[in-house]
């Protein structure tokens, strides 16, 4: 019936001037395309910058020193009481031809202690049972020496501490120490029994090395006695 269709807008001939558009415009896309491809590329390859920050480190500090251990004060070791007994007279190998200095210090001799009853070599003051005979390298107690411990007076005089005598403060120190054979502080064996300020202890210790005491004796031999006396500290009322 309808041997030819017929076609409903007939087609536009594109001008010359379109093609060359065309072909341009598809070819700055293209070289578009390449040069964006060859940038990501470049972004892709090169190295990331790394961000680098410095930060100040403290010095560890150096741990603090170690307190060295003080000195433990060594213990009093009391010799060994004295036997009761009696001395023994032995003859002078050589007699002398002048008299010797009179030491008015030494105990005067004592005619107990030759009565010829117990241990030779022990004094009529001595321990039943002791064992002596007289060490003089080891410290008595009161007891058991025939003469005490005396201070020379006007040796070591303690200084009353500024800031107590300024407070009206009084007090005592019951201090034990040691009496070596010569009469001088056995240095170290100095021990505090009691005391009401620790100035006070402090004023004790400073001035026991100035003093000076009559030794204390057993069987006329000058031997060391552990000595417990107190220090007054006491403000004139005036």
């Amino acid at each position: 019936m309808f041997n030819n269709l017929l076609e409903s807008k007939p087609k536009k001939q594109r001008s010359t001037g379109g093609l060359v558009f065309s072909g341009i415009l598809h070819s700055v896309l293209g070289v578009a395309a390449v040069y964006g491809t060859l940038q990501a590329k470049e972004q892709l390859e090169k190295p990331k910058a790394e961000k680098v920050e410095f930060v100040d480190m403290k010095k560890k500090e150096p741990p603090p020193p170690k307190e060295e251990p003080k000195p433990i004060p060594k213990e009093v070791v009391v010799a060994p009481p004295p036997p009761k007994g009696f001395q023994v007279l032995t003859a002078p190998i050589k007699v002398p031809d002048v008299l010797p200095d009179i030491d008015l210090s030494k105990k005067v001799t004592d005619e107990a202690d030759f009565s010829g009853k117990g241990v030779a070599g022990g004094v009529a003051k001595g321990v039943v049972g002791g064992t002596g005979p007289v060490n003089t390298d080891q410290p008595y107690f009161e007891f058991q020496v025939e003469k005490q411990v005396q201070q020379i007076p006007g040796t070591g005089n303690l200084r009353y501490p500024d800031m107590l005598r300024s407070a009206n403060v009084e007090g005592e120190v019951l201090a034990q120490f040691v009496v070596d054979a010569d009469g001088r502080y056995e240095p170290g064996s100095f021990k505090v029994l009691k005391s009401s300020h620790e100035l006070f202890t402090q004023a004790v210790k400073n001035a026991l090395p100035n003093m000076r005491f009559y030794p204390a004796e057993v069987g006329g031999k000058k031997v060391k006695q552990l000595v417990q006396q107190p220090f007054t500290f006491s403000l004139s009322k005036g």
